[in-house]
C-alpha cells in the first residue's frame, strides 16, 4: 500500500537548521511530483514547497523562500526539505505529499497521498 513516511522533527532554537525526509513506498515515485506543506497550531494547513519528479522545477512558498531547500532522490524513494534560519512561525506538523501529476501545485487538494505529518518546534 501506499505509504509516506516523514522524519526529522524535532524541536530546535530559532535560528538554527533541520532537514526533514520523506520517503516513500507502494507507488512509482519518480512519476509523482512532490509537496511539503504544514500546519501550525489553529491554522490551516499551508504549502511550502514542492519540486516535480525529476527535481527540474521547484516551488517555495514566500514564507521559507531563501532560506529552505526542496530535493529528491528517486534512487531512495525519498523526498527532502532543508530548513535554514528557523523561525518560531516555522512551528508546525510538517507533511509531505505526493501528486500523481508532473506538474507541481500549491494546493493541497492537488496531491493524491499524504504522510502522518513530523512536528518541528522552533524556540525563540
Amino acid at each position: 500500500q501506499v505509504q509516506l513516511v516523514e522524519s526529522g522533527g524535532r524541536l530546535v532554537q530559532a535560528g538554527g537548521s533541520l532537514r526533514l525526509s520523506c520517503a516513500a513506498s507502494g507507488f512509482t515515485f519518480s512519476a509523482y511530483s512532490m509537496g511539503w506543506f504544514r500546519q501550525a497550531p489553529g491554522k490551516e494547513r499551508e504549502f511550502v514547497a514542492a519540486i516535480s519528479w525529476n527535481g527540474g522545477m521547484t516551488d517555495y512558498a514566500d514564507s521559507v523562500g531563501g532560506r529552505s531547500t526542496i530535493s529528491r532522490d528517486n534512487a531512495k524513494n525519498t523526498v527532502y526539505l532543508q530548513m535554514d534560519s528557523l523561525k518560531p512561525e516555522d512551528t508546525g506538523v510538517y507533511y509531505c505529499a505526493a501528486r500523481r501529476l508532473l506538474d507541481i501545485r500549491r494546493w493541497a487538494n492537488d496531491y493524491h497521498y499524504w504522510g502522518q505529518g513530523t512536528q518541528v518546534t522552533v524556540s525563540s
